[in-house]
């Protein structure tokens, strides 16, 4: 197996950062991200965070890169794997997470991330992460197709069962047990990859980070513009409260960042500014909010 090599992986992070970082400013127009870097110390590591705000099509935008160290993997990491306990780690990676301001416009989330554990005297353990999704607020087939298209462009060089193993794991990773209802209508979700060895799984990696733009930008264009009022707004804000759930109860990666003694700025950047909670509230039956719910919440393959 190829031995793995930490600086290609940061070097394309970086790059993938920037990247995106401009894409999204492209979109906003009249918007630029503000840059923080930051530096845990003791040589534990650090990150560039970037984040844009009160633009005129993303309200908050975060592409977050870090990359940290620690003397012990925390307990989301060990929970499933006991080989990991008491080896020291590297972790790195680029998240991000883009909140619109128009209801039309779905929220996006995308992570690609690379970790390594080690103890003298055995072989090193490690693997790669990451994927992307879509949380719609009003359901457009066009859109869903086009996103889960691009999902599996990224995934066909590497085997036609690619696709498909990680759809279904975005289907069933980003699903809000608590309400018995997914977060949006998934992408692609993959962890723990190490089979093929380093180059192979590093292109797969860069695959899924590459694709991300290709899969979220036409989609903001189509729909940036799109003319809403008050009521689509609300609704935007109501279900923006499924994404903080989610984040705050279930994510492994922000537990992950809590528990490793991370950034809790840059860690939290992926909640929205705005967001609102109703008691006992659904959507009237046959209305565009109702459909959001019988049609698009429900897990599907959408390229059949």
């Amino acid at each position: 197996m190829s031995a793995p090599n930490t600086e290609l992986v940061i070097d394309y992070l970086l790059a993938l950062q920037d990247k995106i970082c401009a894409s999204i400013e492209v979109l906003e127009e009249d918007g630029a991200f503000r840059e923080d870097l930051w530096d845990r110390g003791s040589n534990t590591g650090g990150g560039r965070t970037r984040v844009l705000e009160n633009g005129e099509v993303f309200e908050q935008a975060g592409v977050s890169f870090s990359h940290v160290r620690g003397s012990a993997m925390p307990a989301s990491a060990t929970q499933h794997r006991p080989n990991l306990a008491g080896r020291n780690f590297e972790a790195m990676g680029v998240s991000l997470v883009i909140h619109p301001r128009n209801p039309y416009v779905p929220t996006s989330h995308a992570n690609v991330r690379f970790f390594i554990a080690e103890k003298e005297g055995e072989e090193a353990i490690w693997w790669f992460g990451g994927g992307f999704d879509l949380t719609p607020y009003y359901g457009f087939k066009e859109d869903v197709v086009h996103w889960h298209q691009q999902a599996r462009k990224a995934c066909q060089p590497f085997g036609e069962s690619v696709y498909p193993s990680y759809k279904k794991w975005c289907d069933e990773y980003f699903f809000l047990k608590h309400r018995n209802e997914p977060r949006g209508i998934g992408g692609l979700f993959f962890d723990d990859l190490n089979e093929g060895g380093f180059e192979h799984c590093f292109q797969l990696m860069q695959s899924v980070g590459d694709h991300y733009i290709p899969a979220y930008a036409p989609i903001v264009e189509r729909r940036k513009k799109s003319s809403y009022t008050d009521k689509e707004r609300d609704f935007q804000l109501y279900r923006r409260g499924r994404y903080v759930e989610f984040n705050l109860v279930h994510d492994r990666g922000t537990l992950f960042g809590l528990q490793t003694g991370g950034r809790t700025e840059s860690i939290l950047m992926s909640l929205p500014p705005l967001v609102s909670w109703r008691y006992d509230w659904s959507p009237e039956p046959g209305s565009a909010e109702s459909e959001l719910y019988d049609v698009f919440l429900q897990p599907r393959e959408w390229l059949d």
